[in-house]
């Protein structure tokens, strides 16, 4: 009987324990609930692209612009002449330096002021216009007293394409203090009257620029 008790206590222990080991195993193979992960952040690739820059168009020349167009070279205020024209102060030059004689009389010109101030050493005048056809003119007076004669001021210049080599203000004029008027017909192509001016000997000079609408 003691060894019947002693087997029977054994069998109770290792049925204890392995009832004890099949708990803890089904314990172990019971999913865990985790946490949710955050959704990952869009990355470079996948973010949706800029919208394009739209390019910024070029300023259009207007189709109107005041004509005739009269400005007066050298001169920092415009002013009407005696025949009611209106003259625009200097501008639209490239480079050059002004000056203003406003005591000189021009016997040949129906208004002095039109050649009391001029530019000189100036290089280029722009003045943007429409498309068409037109009338150019260059106002010349020789003032400087430091020009005695022929051959002391000789330049070249260029208008919308229409070349004029060697030009002498005193040879054209006929003298000193006296006007000449380069009357030059262009048809302009691109939206802008271009000059350029070139010096030979002594610098260039101008007094003024009328921009007139061809007949």
């Amino acid at each position: 009987m003691k060894t019947e008790k002693s087997l029977s206590h054994c069998l109770n222990i290792i049925s204890a324990a392995t009832l004890a080991v099949l708990l803890l195993a089904g314990c172990q193979s019971t999913p865990q609930k985790t946490a949710s992960q955050p959704a990952p952040a869009p990355t470079e690739a996948s973010a949706a692209p800029a919208a394009p820059v739209a390019a910024v168009p070029a300023a259009p020349v207007p189709d109107k612009i005041a004509l005739p167009i009269r400005i007066k070279a050298g001169s920092t205020e415009g002013f009407t002449d005696k025949d009611g024209n209106r003259w625009l102060p200097d501008q639209g030059f490239t480079e050059g330096d002004t000056i203003d004689r406003q005591d000189l009389v021009v016997t040949n010109a129906t208004d002095s002021r039109i050649y009391q101030a001029e530019r000189y050493s100036m290089t280029g005048f722009t003045q943007p216009l429409p498309n068409g056809k037109y009338i150019v003119k260059l106002h010349f007076c020789e003032t400087y007293d430091g020009i005695t004669g022929p051959g002391q001021r000789v330049f070249s210049f260029n208008v919308a394409g229409h070349e004029f080599n060697d030009f002498d203000v005193w040879v054209k004029a006929g003298g000193p203090q006296r006007a000449y008027i380069e009357t030059v017909p262009v048809e302009i192509t691109d939206g802008k009257l271009q000059i350029t001016f070139t010096p030979n000997v002594e610098n260039p000079q101008i007094n003024g620029i009328e921009i007139l609408p061809a007949q």
